[in-house]
């Protein structure tokens, strides 16, 4: 069994230099093992789709719990480095956000993303501190992708989100994050601005404007992550299979995607 020291150090490899890691969020035990089986270096759980799949709201209404047990059933499944969507870490006190990531730590998770939202970036830094000294306190580690809201949240004027954007990115690198994700940014300039700002890997979140992978590797991004998305296509093209069923009284839409579905018996017998 590989143990979580040795998949925190492969999740840091696939963030190299020169290397883009590109991930389709899962959401449970069998997307998970959808992206593993697709070829994926590594899994990361949306915190949206991971809520919506167990009947919360997205915005930590899902309660630390309930994350907990939904990351463990992914980890039973697949045999990559897991990264968890862990929101504002479920708390607004540093060391009580420390205290999730040594339990995400000892259930074998290699690295976790991090929010600032709408409050002041200095709270970040402080839960990043408190992560990185409660790990080494114990003898480990686990790799905080520091997610700066400034373009997801629109929180100053369109002027000022890449200098903001850089500030945020330049405190986060201080304070021990290993990435900087830099959330609903699609100018490749700018984009380019903040890679330019930090030596971490620098995450993209995928928009309908986002360029694509091989535009956002040339431009040194090494991460990019698919969000909720996928889970949101899963759900879309079941509404529209259940609503053709009901509706029209047609089986189209069931069976047009239905044949693509793994044969997850194999893979979980």
């Amino acid at each position: 069994m590989v143990s979580q020291q040795n998949r925190v150090a492969e999740f840091r490899e696939a963030h190299a230099k020169g290397k883009i890691l590109v991930l389709p969020n899962a959401w449970d035990a069998a997307s998970a093992r959808l992206v593993q089986d697709a070829g994926a270096k590594a899994i990361a759980t949306s915190s949206a789709a991971v809520a919506w799949s167990n009947g919360y709201a997205d915005g930590e209404g899902m309660s630390r719990k309930v994350a907990i047990a939904a990351t463990k059933e992914v980890l039973r499944v697949v045999n990559l480095p897991v990264s968890v969507d862990s929101e504002a870490g479920y708390s607004s006190e540093p060391a009580r956000v420390a205290e999730h990531c040594l339990e995400l730590i000892d259930i074998g998770v290699a690295g976790l993303n991090i929010e600032d939202g709408a409050d002041s970036p200095d709270l970040l830094v402080a839960k990043i501190k408190a992560i990185k000294s409660a790990a080494k306190a114990k003898g480990a580690d686990i790799f905080i992708n520091a997610r700066a809201d400034v373009y997801l949240r629109d929180l100053v004027p369109d002027g000022r989100k890449l200098a903001e954007t850089v500030r945020r990115t330049k405190l986060y690198t201080e304070a021990g994050a290993d990435s900087i994700f830099a959330a609903f940014m699609t100018d490749i300039a700018q984009i380019r601005e903040v890679v330019a700002a930090t030596d971490l890997p620098v995450n993209i979140l995928a928009t309908k404007a986002a360029p694509d992978v091989a535009a956002l590797k040339a431009a040194g991004v090494r991460r990019l992550s698919i969000g909720a998305l996928t889970g949101r296509a899963a759900y879309g093209q079941a509404v529209r299979a259940v609503k053709m069923l009901l509706d029209d009284g047609k089986y189209d839409a069931i069976f047009a995607t239905a044949g693509d579905c793994p044969d997850f018996n194999k893979a979980f017998g």
